[in-house]
C-alpha cells in the first residue's frame, strides 16, 4: 500500500476526527484571513509555518521540521503534506484538497505549487521570515512563474492571530491548569540532594497525566548560579541547599500553551532573593494595569522599566516584558505575534494573550524568576495562570 491508498483509506472512516475545532471556528478565522487578502490585493497566500496552517485547518503532526505548506485561496485551499503525514492531514483537516509528495523527494513539492498558483493570479503572499519556508521552494516557484509577483505578507496572519476567540481562550485555561499542576509537582520534588532533572521529570510527569500533549517546550529547570544563565536549562546538576531552583513550565492543550514561571529556594532565601522577587512583582503588576485596550505595547514596557528602575544595575532582565502566545509547535511556545517592548507602537486589545517572562537575573549568582499567563481587558491584564506569587521555601 503507497500513501495515496493509504490516504484513501484513513479518508473512508476517519476524516477529521481529530479536527480540534468545529467547522464554523476554522470558517471564522479563514474569512478573516481572505479579507486581509482582499485589503493586501494578495490572489492567493502560501503559508508554511505549523502553527499557521494548524491555526486555519487543524493539521497537527510532531513532525514539524519537513516541508508543508498550505494554499489560500480565494474560494479553496491546498494543503501539501510529505507522504508520511498524510495521516495526520487526513485525521485532523477536513481540507478538501490534500496533495502528498514522496517524503525523501522534497523537490516534488514545486510542480503542485506551481499547478495551483499559476491559475491563481499574478500576486502571491508568503511569510518571508518563518524558518519553515526553504530558500528552494522560494527560488524554485520564482524560476518557474517569473511572471509572478511574491509579496512578504509576514504581519497578514500575526494580526488575526494575536487576539483570542473564545475556544482559543478556553484551550489556553485548560494549558494553565496543566501548568500549574505540574509547577506544583516540581515544587514539591524540589531539596537539596536532588538533581534538577529529577524537578523537571516530576513536574513533566503531572503535566502528561493531567492531559498535556507533545510540548512546544519542554519544562525548564535551572539551580544555582545555572539559574542566572538565561535559557539554560536542566542538566544533571545536583540542588544545594540555600540555591534558588527556576522552573519555567507550559504545558500544551489542542496546541495552546499557558506558560508559568516560578522560583523554589531549597533553604532559606538571602534578602537579595527577596528584595529580587519583590522586585519581579512589582514589575508584574505594573504591566498588568498598564495592558489596557487602547494603550501601546511600548507604554507598557515603559511602566515595565520604570518598576525595574530599582534593579536595574544590579540585575539583567531581557527586555521583553511580555510576548503573545496560542497555538504553537516546537521548538517554542512564543506565537510571534506580539511583544511588549520599547518601541513597539501595537495597540493592546481586548483578549489578546501574552505570557510576562519576568526573570532577573545576577550573573554568575542566581536568577529568580515569577510570571504568569495574561488576557487583555478594558481595565487591565488578568491572569489565566493561578501563580500564588511566592518565593517558595522548602526547609
Amino acid at each position: 500500500m503507497d500513501f495515496l491508498a493509504y490516504q484513501r483509506a484513513l479518508a473512508q472512516r476517519y476524516r477529521g476526527v481529530e479536527c480540534p475545532f468545529p467547522a464554523q471556528e476554522l470558517e471564522r478565522r479563514l474569512r478573516l484571513v481572505r479579507e486581509q487578502m482582499v485589503s493586501h490585493q494578495l490572489d492567493a497566500l502560501v503559508l508554511t509555518n505549523p502553527a499557521d496552517i494548524y491555526y486555519l485547518t487543524g493539521y497537527s503532526t510532531f513532525e514539524v521540521s519537513v516541508h508543508t505548506a498550505l494554499v489560500v485561496l480565494p474560494g479553496d485551499l491546498l494543503l501539501q503534506v510529505p507522504s508520511i503525514e498524510m495521516g495526520p492531514a487526513m485525521t485532523a483537516t477536513h481540507v478538501r484538497q490534500v496533495v502528498g509528495y514522496r517524503w525523501e523527494r522534497v523537490e516534488l513539492v514545486l510542480e503542485p505549487l506551481v499547478d495551483v498558483l499559476a491559475g491563481a493570479g499574478t500576486v502571491i503572499g508568503v511569510d518571508f521570515w518563518h524558518g519553515s519556508l526553504r530558500h528552494g521552494v522560494v527560488t524554485g516557484l520564482r524560476a518557474r512563474l517569473p511572471q509572478h509577483r511574491f509579496e512578504d505578507a509576514s504581519g497578514l496572519l500575526k494580526g488575526i492571530r494575536i487576539v483570542k476567540t473564545a475556544a482559543e481562550l478556553s484551550c489556553l485555561e485548560a494549558s494553565a491548569r496543566i501548568t500549574g499542576r505540574g509547577i506544583e509537582a516540581a515544587v514539591a520534588a524540589v531539596r537539596p540532594g536532588v538533581s534538577d532533572g529529577e524537578v523537571a521529570a516530576a513536574g513533566a510527569r503531572t503535566m502528561l497525566v493531567e492531559g498535556s500533549e507533545f510540548m512546544s517546550m519542554q519544562p525548564i529547570v535551572t539551580a544555582g548560579w545555572r539559574s542566572s544563565v538565561i535559557h539554560a536549562s536542566h542538566r544533571r546538576h545536583t540542588i544545594n541547599r540555600g540555591e534558588p531552583v527556576f522552573l519555567e513550565f507550559g504545558s500544551a492543550y489542542q496546541r495552546y500553551t499557558a506558560p508559568m514561571m516560578r522560583t523554589v529556594v531549597a533553604g532559606q532565601p538571602t534578602m537579595d532573593m527577596v528584595d529580587v522577587f519583590d522586585g519581579c512583582r512589582r514589575i508584574h503588576d505594573a504591566l498588568c494595569q498598564a495592558m489596557k485596550s487602547g494603550k501601546s505595547f511600548d507604554e507598557a514596557a515603559r511602566a515595565g522599566e520604570e518598576a525595574l528602575r530599582p534593579l536595574s544595575n544590579r540585575v539583567f532582565f531581557s527586555g521583553v516584558f511580555g510576548y503573545a502566545v496560542g497555538a504553537q509547535f516546537p521548538p517554542s511556545w512564543v506565537e510571534g505575534s506580539g511583544y511588549i517592548a520599547r518601541g513597539v507602537e501595537a495597540v493592546f486589545q481586548p483578549n489578546m494573550v501574552f505570557h510576562l517572562p519576568i526573570c532577573l537575573r545576577v550573573p554568575g549568582e542566581w536568577g529568580i524568576g515569577c510570571s504568569d499567563t495574561v488576557r487583555v481587558t478594558d481595565r487591565g491584564a488578568v491572569a489565566i495562570t493561578d501563580n500564588p506569587w511566592e518565593l517558595s521555601v522548602v526547609a
